[in-house]
């Protein structure tokens, strides 16, 4: 009994992909005939149809559609080993594959690539963006090696996924010029029904983590109006420029605006009975401070590469620890 071969289920997985042979032979630079061979023999080996030959066309085989999901794996771990294989060379070269949210991605991470990348000059980092929930699905079937998001993890991905907080932010009510609240620099908690509003989409960190502060504060997400939704942070700060909306958006985001007075952060008053306020202020502000998530597999191997950039981060947020006060937040 020969075996199977790593050759064999390459080609197999090409032409479930395909159901064709003749464009898997394309997409593996071989011959057809080789295609239909290595198909044949694994038929022939275990006796068994992988896929039903129907006229011109073929469809796969319930015998096919459970070689399809192992033959993933195993490829996919082979690749793992031979990246790790290639590392020890005290991390001279290598790939790490990073999956990021949108915030984390185009304001916080990018310094601690570059700080990562200036001790490990010879490492490829690809890193994707997407919102926490497509990070979270990514992390979870090892498109990633690590990610990297604002926003929970869904329960249904917790016992996959290992999270462990490596940074935080906080999230503002910002508005425009046009807005009246632009002169007023801080409103009362009542306020925030009173506006319109621009949101991002569900599946965003961002939006969960402001809805939770909603909920926190006794408003329901129903009660405010939302004239307007985005895929991302971008689109949310530009519609609100020079419009009449509010949004609540990372701090890392609007610094610059902030900074040349085009976006002004608006401080919300907490005045409702216990809020823990100081009672020489009589009142304490509200804050939304959200914590940055590492995730990884629980189960996968994970690379050197994988390792050394997870300290980094722990070891960047302990260092960092200090910058932010002792405020009572949400």
């Amino acid at each position: 009994m020969a075996g199977m071969t790593l050759e064999q289920l390459k080609i197999f997985l090409a032409v479930a992909q395909q159901l064709h042979f003749t464009r898997a032979a394309e997409e593996l630079y071989i011959t057809q005939p080789a295609v239909s061979a290595a198909i044949h023999n694994l038929e022939q080996e275990y006796g068994v149809k992988l896929f039903h030959r129907i006229g011109r066309h073929i469809e796969i085989a319930e015998a096919g559609k459970l070689l399809q999901v192992e033959a993933q794996k195993i490829l996919d771990q082979v690749s793992l080993t031979e990246r790790g294989l290639r590392e020890l060379n005290n991390l001279q070269r290598g790939e790490l594959k990073l999956g990021s949210s949108l915030t984390i991605g185009n304001y916080w991470l990018p310094s601690k690539i570059s700080e990562f990348k200036s001790r490990y000059p010879g490492i490829q980092i690809d890193c994707s963006l997407a919102n926490t929930e497509e990070i979270c699905v990514g992390t979870a079937t090892g498109q990633f090696d690590l990610g990297l998001v604002e926003g929970d993890v869904k329960p249904a991905l917790q016992n996959t996924l290992e999270y462990e907080i490596v940074g935080s932010d906080r999230l503002q009510i910002v508005v425009g010029r046009k807005h009246p609240w632009f002169e007023w620099g801080e409103i009362d908690l009542t306020q925030l029904t009173k506006t319109l509003w621009v949101m991002r989409e569900p599946g965003s960190g961002t939006q969960q983590r402001f809805e939770e502060a909603l909920q926190n504060w006794g408003i329901n997400l129903s009660e405010l109006d939302v004239i307007l939704v985005f895929n991302s942070g971008e689109m949310t700060k530009a519609a609100i420029e020079d419009g009449v909306g509010a949004i609540g958006i990372s701090e890392l985001m609007v610094k610059k605006e902030i900074q040349l007075g085009t976006l002004r952060t608006i401080r919300v008053i907490d005045n409702r009975e216990g809020n823990g306020a100081m009672p020489t202020a009589g009142y304490a502000y509200a804050e939304i401070v959200r914590p940055f998530f590492k995730l990884k597999h629980r189960q996968r191997f994970q690379t050197a590469l994988s390792k050394v950039f997870e300290q980094m981060l722990i070891s960047s947020m302990l260092d960092g620890s200090h910058q932010h006060g002792s405020k009572s937040v949400i």
